[in-house]
């Protein structure tokens, strides 16, 4: 198996150059990946202590960084030292200036500032937590999105996900024995989406649920029958209610938000028809 050094060298807090490494490197295969991350590099006296730790550790540099000056130094090291580097954002950089008619702000971590959207999406991920398995369902209204599901069909994971985009969200558990309160069948303002899962994925979730808490795993909880009768119950409530549903079987987190996000999308678009 071949080894890299990976150099991930920013001068903000390099969240953005993790989410490039780890989309190239998922391209690959019998390849280990050492990651090294620099973040905050923003003088030429900095940029030099890296420097002397990178030749340790000789391998590909993927850096952001607007300085010019440190960004001249580092480009001018790497080429005395033969060390393969790359720019990340500059292909987008340049389109952008190209179509936009403005060169870029040179402003380190500016899609970190703390403008509107940064405390609108702290509020997001607040509502979100505070509502979480069907709590305060007096504040549902509130809400961008509401989720419904069974038990164990991500629903959580995937509101924290959308909360992290700005999406105020609460999600609500659907169970044969205790069917919710009637306001979830008279939001207005929310989103509504329903989740669903195969049978035999959703035992296997929850029995390694089981697993994990030391319980026994064999229960009405993982039981075929029981649970085809949950799930069936569920789609009847999407059905009557006519709320859009996602199938989570065979997707990530990821894929789902994304989905539920195109959803909120086409209603905003509808509206401002």
């Amino acid at each position: 198996m071949m080894r890299l050094h990976l150099h991930l060298l920013s001068d903000s807090t390099g969240e953005t150059l993790d989410a490039i490494a780890k989309a190239g490197i998922a391209q690959f295969d019998g390849v280990e990946v050492i990651r090294h991350f620099w973040p905050m590099v923003r003088s030429e006296g900095h940029l030099s202590r890296v420097l002397a730790e990178i030749t340790q550790r000789p391998g590909l540099i993927i850096y952001t960084l607007v300085n010019s000056g440190v960004r001249q130094k580092l480009e001018a090291q790497c080429r005395l030292a033969g060390l393969p580097h790359v720019a990340a954002l500059d292909p987008v950089f340049e389109a952008l200036e190209r179509l936009l008619g403005q060169e870029q702000k040179a402003r380190p971590g500016g899609q970190h500032a703390m403008d509107a959207a940064y405390f609108a999406r702290v509020d997001a991920i607040q509502f979100t937590i505070a509502h979480d398995d069907g709590v305060a369902a007096e504040d549902w209204e509130q809400a961008d999105i509401v989720l419904a599901g069974v038990s164990r069909s991500s629903k959580t994971p995937t509101s924290i996900y959308l909360a992290n985009r700005g999406y105020k969200v609460a999600n609500i558990p659907l169970v044969v024995e205790s069917p919710p309160p009637p306001s979830l069948f008279t939001l207005v303002r929310p989103l509504v989406v329903g989740l669903t899962t195969s049978p035999d994925r959703l035992i296997q979730i929850r029995r390694n649920r089981l697993l994990s808490l030391n319980q026994v795993p064999e229960t009405a909880y993982v039981d075929q029958e029981a649970v085809t009768r949950e799930l069936a119950f569920a789609r009847r409530i999407f059905a009557d209610q006519g709320w859009p549903v996602i199938d989570v079987t065979r997707r990530s987190i990821e894929e789902t938000a994304a989905a539920i996000t195109n959803l909120i999308n086409d209603r905003k678009a509808k509206e401002a028809n």
